[in-house]
C-alpha cells in the first residue's frame, strides 16, 4: 500500500499563486480602499517602495503557511481538491481572518480593512488548499 505524503511541487506552486494573487487583490481589487483604511497614498508607497526584507519575510512565511496546510491537509484527510479548498476556507476564516478582525476592532481600525485583508488569506487559502488537496504524491 502507497502511502500519501507531502507534495513539494504542490507546496511550491502554491506558493507561488499566491503572489499573483496578492498583487491583484492588493492592486486593482481592493488597493484603493486598503490604502484608504491603512492610511497610505501612492505618493508615499512609490517614494518608499518595500525592500528586500518584506519580500523575503513574505516568501519564508508563504512557504511555512503551505508546508503546514499541506501537511494538515494530509492529517486530516483533505485528500481531493474540493475537500483540500474547504478545509483551506475554513483555517483562512478561523485562524486569520476572525483574530484579525478582533485585533482591528481593539486597534479601532475600520471594519473594512478586516474583510480585505482577511478576505486575501480566505480565498489564498482555499485555492491553496484545492492545490494542495488535489495534487497528490505517494511514497514509493
Amino acid at each position: 500500500m502507497k502511502n500519501q505524503i507531502l507534495n513539494p511541487l504542490a507546496i511550491l506552486v502554491s506558493v507561488v499563486v499566491l503572489f499573483p494573487l496578492g498583487f491583484l487583490w492588493y492592486g486593482p481589487l481592493f488597493g484603493e480602499p486598503w490604502m484608504n483604511h491603512v492610511g497610505l497614498d501612492m505618493a508615499t508607497v512609490e517614494a518608499n517602495p518595500p525592500g528586500a526584507g518584506v519580500w523575503i519575510a513574505n516568501v519564508l512565511s508563504s512557504v511555512i503557511q503551505m508546508v503546514a496546510l499541506a501537511w494538515i491537509l494530509l492529517k486530516a484527510g483533505g485528500n481531493t481538491w474540493v475537500k483540500g479548498a474547504l478545509i483551506g476556507l475554513v483555517i483562512g476564516f478561523a485562524f486569520n481572518h476572525l483574530p484579525g478582525m478582533l485585533n482591528n476592532m481593539y486597534a479601532d481600525r475600520p471594519y473594512g480593512l478586516s474583510w480585505i485583508t482577511g478576505g486575501y488569506s480566505i480565498v489564498g487559502l482555499a485555492i491553496a488548499g484545492a492545490i494542495l488537496g488535489g495534487w497528490k504524491k505517494f511514497s514509493t
